[in-house]
């Protein structure tokens, strides 16, 4: 009996020595994420102030003054609508390349013993430590002799299956267990029929993780698209904001600092609003994602 009263009353007496720690955490926490917060809120904000009171009161905030006048003089002066259609084109189907051949190499180097498949993987690997900026001039000379330069296919394909990809999903591939592909097998099923039916199913927390990463990455390229899409027809957004200042000037003459800073506001709240749509709604699959690729057994 004194045993299993003391057990409760140890219990409590952690309990209230874990509940500080807690509370500490997420008051740090919370902080940590106003820090982060903070400046995409001012920038969200300040892009209906007038052009004026951003410069002169870049912290004051009057709701009476709120204007949609930088949003109509950027929609005139830049022509982010196409660098919109531009990253989509390139989004839907760079992002299919990659969720769809990056879980089947993956799959093939978890689970099939072939000769040099570990010299293949490791070459793989190799490419992950390449700064981005050696490949630039090999694949430009490529898309030029192709006659791919400022075109869909060279936006798209160099880089479309990553191998950061094919590494965070073999890691995950490798975890299934090969007697479900054995009594897959012997139940008559076909190699892709396992990997659709056994493979995806137990994949699919990584896969969306997976999914949210390419998006990102893809709607944040800049400096492959600056290179081989030298036209504005073929612009993509991270390329149409880089020069937005020069359209702006150039479109617009007289336009002063506060006028830029103004437009400049403006479009990047509007490319910033998609991303965080798609973070925000997405961010459960993504954390299990990140933990599917990360914690074994």
């Amino acid at each position: 009996m004194t045993t299993r009263t003391a057990r409760p009353a140890r219990i409590r007496a952690a309990t209230t020595r874990a509940l500080p720690t807690a509370l500490g955490s997420q008051a740090f926490l919370l902080l940590l994420a106003l820090a982060f917060l903070a400046p995409v809120a001012w920038a969200l904000i300040s892009a209906f102030k007038p052009a004026t009171q951003i410069i002169s009161d870049p912290l004051g905030l009057d709701l009476t003054a709120l204007t949609l006048d930088n949003y109509r003089r950027m929609f005139a002066d830049v022509p982010i609508g196409q660098g919109f259609l531009n990253t989509a084109v390139v989004l839907v189907a760079k992002g299919a390349i990659t969720i769809f051949f990056a879980p089947l190499a993956a799959y093939a180097f978890a689970k099939y013993r072939f000769p040099g498949r570990d010299l293949l993987f490791g070459m793989v690997l190799i490419t992950l430590m390449l700064p981005t900026i050696v490949l630039i001039i090999p694949l430009l000379l490529e898309m030029k002799a192709l006659g791919w330069v400022n075109t869909y296919q060279a936006l798209v394909l160099p880089g479309a299956v990553d191998a950061f990809a094919i590494f965070w999903m073999r890691q995950v591939i490798a975890d299934v267990p090969d007697e479900l592909l054995d009594a897959a097998r012997v139940d008559g099923a076909g190699e892709f029929g396992i990997f659709t039916r056994i493979v995806l199913p137990v994949i699919r927390p990584a896969l969306a993780g997976l999914a949210v990463l390419t998006v990102m990455n893809i709607y944040n390229d800049f400096v492959w698209p600056v290179v081989v899409a030298s036209s504005e027809r073929m612009a993509t957004l991270q390329v149409v904001l880089s020069t937005l200042a020069q359209n702006i000037t150039g479109n617009r003459i007289g336009a002063d600092y506060a006028t830029v800073t103004g437009e400049l506001l403006a479009a990047a709240s509007i490319a910033l609003v998609p991303l965080l749509l798609v973070f925000v709604a997405l961010q459960r699959h993504f954390i299990n994602g990140i933990l599917a690729g990360s914690v074994k057994g």
